[in-house]
């Protein structure tokens, strides 16, 4: 009896790994996650996750075949399968992570970044089926997109198409991580949504169920609850958060003219909150001849890992397009 195929998708994310085998139809039936302790080596990172990855395979190894891996992580480029100047993870300059994983699993490896992998996942598993023109745009600790045109990433010349959260929204605005000032990302993503929830807060005398709570304590877990329950203040910093981000949306919509527009990721769990004011100002800021045409739409993968569902989908494609059966599932010690 031949054994089902499975990709393994792996997700690497500044805090948290994970993990899942995945069947050509999106089916997961195992996923799991590790933490990244980004702190650390990446040798020690390989060492823990290679083990867990072998653990949590081995009951399915009588039953399944890994034929590929695929992995989504920051700054990671697909031409050359390396994390250049990884943001959040303290592994150099320039990490193979290709190779280190060829050389633990002998199998095929194919990499790209988070937010191109999400796209991925969302074209091939999700809402953006049959689609040939769309964008995902991720909204968690950074803001990034992966922009599909004709059906295939768009990658770019050097591999990094899509830094929507790097665009500008106010050259003398905040400073963003990346070092420059009045990014996006420093105003729609969750770091965001907290800043602008403090700023109205110093400016604003008003009634607030977290104006005893200080910054440092502060997550857009508790604006979101905040605002789920009337918060005036909690409201108006999703208000102010989704109108920047559609002003970028419709910017990125003129330029490339998709179907839709998919968000994912941690704030677009918020719903209306932020996908009303955003529809608003993408429609507002839109130029006249596209307006009503391009969608604003919450990912079709729900609770599932688009990440590491759209790091399958890249090594099954590659794969296809290889006509490559695979070499050994994982290797036990």
């Amino acid at each position: 009896m031949s054994k089902a195929p499975v990709v393994l998708g792996i997700d690497i994310g500044g805090t948290t790994t994970t993990f899942g085998f995945v069947a050509p139809d999106g089916n997961c039936p195992v996923q799991t996650e590790l933490p990244t302790r980004a702190s650390e080596p990446v040798s020690l990172f390989m060492d823990r996750l290679t083990e867990q990855i072998r653990d949590v395979f081995a009951p399915l190894s009588g039953s399944h075949d890994v034929t590929g891996i695929g992995i989504g992580a920051p700054n990671a480029d697909y031409r050359t399968g390396k994390l250049d100047n990884p943001p959040n993870l303290k592994w150099g300059s320039s990490v193979d992570l290709a190779g280190l994983f060829r050389r633990a699993f002998g199998l095929p490896v194919a990499v790209t970044n988070d937010a191109n992998a999400a796209a991925l996942g969302e074209m091939a598993y999700g809402a953006a089926r049959g689609m040939e023109h769309f964008m995902v745009v991720t909204l968690g600790t950074g803001v990034g997109s992966g922009i599909v045109v004709n059906g295939e990433v768009l990658y770019g010349a050097d591999g990094f198409a899509g830094e929507i959260g790097h665009t500008v929204v106010d050259p003398d605005g905040r400073v963003c991580g990346c070092g420059n000032k009045g990014c996006l990302e420093a105003y729609a993503s969750a770091g965001g949504l907290c800043r602008t929830f403090i700023s109205l807060l110093a400016n604003h005398d008003g009634e607030s169920s977290l104006r005893d709570i200080p910054f440092s304590g502060l997550s857009a877990r508790l604006v979101h609850e905040a605002a789920r329950q009337g918060d005036r203040l909690a409201c108006a910093a999703f208000e102010e958060t989704g109108r920047i981000l559609g002003i970028k949306l419709a910017d990125a919509a003129a330029l490339l003219s998709p179907e839709a527009i998919f968000l994912h990721g941690g704030l677009a769990a918020a719903g209306n909150l932020i996908f009303d004011p955003a529809r608003r100002s993408l429609e507002k800021h839109l130029p006249g001849m596209s307006r009503q045409r391009v969608k604003l739409l919450p990912s079709g993968l729900g609770d599932r890992n688009a990440a590491v569902l759209g790091a399958a989908a890249l090594v099954q494609r590659q794969l296809e397009k290889e006509k490559s059966p695979g070499l050994t599932t994982p290797s036990t010690r």
